[in-house]
């Protein structure tokens, strides 16, 4: 996320926003990790970024929130479950959290991890 956020008349820092994010990702029964480790850094994470959770983006596109999240699940799951339960798990964090309505969570598997 570039810039500050605005919720009605409070500024929320970017790192807040990702940080809860991630949280409620890492909660989600069958996710081994947020981000990862086995793809190029560039992939989740730029220069002149100013987040500081790899594998969590939020930013705005004409007024709308949208959070990028990069996972690894563990096998055995189901990915369409698990992404469907991130999808909710993110939107309700940040909405009853910090009050902010999401538009559109994509999720990305980057990897299967074998083992617990």
């Amino acid at each position: 996320m570039s810039d500050d956020l605005k919720s009605r008349s409070l500024t929320i820092a970017p790192g807040v926003i990702e940080t809860i994010v991630a949280l409620s990702i890492a909660e989600i029964e069958g996710v081994a990790m947020v981000g990862t480790k086995q793809i190029p850094s560039g992939i989740l994470f730029s220069p002149g970024r100013k987040g500081v959770i790899p594998g969590v983006e939020v930013y705005e596109i004409d007024d709308q929130v949208v959070v990028d999240a990069h996972v690894q699940v563990f096998y055995g799951y189901r990915l369409a479950d698990i992404a469907e339960s991130i999808r909710a798990a993110v939107s309700d964090a940040l909405e009853s959290q910090v009050n902010i309505e999401v538009s559109s969570v994509n999720v990305t598997i980057d990897a299967i991890q074998f083992s617990k």
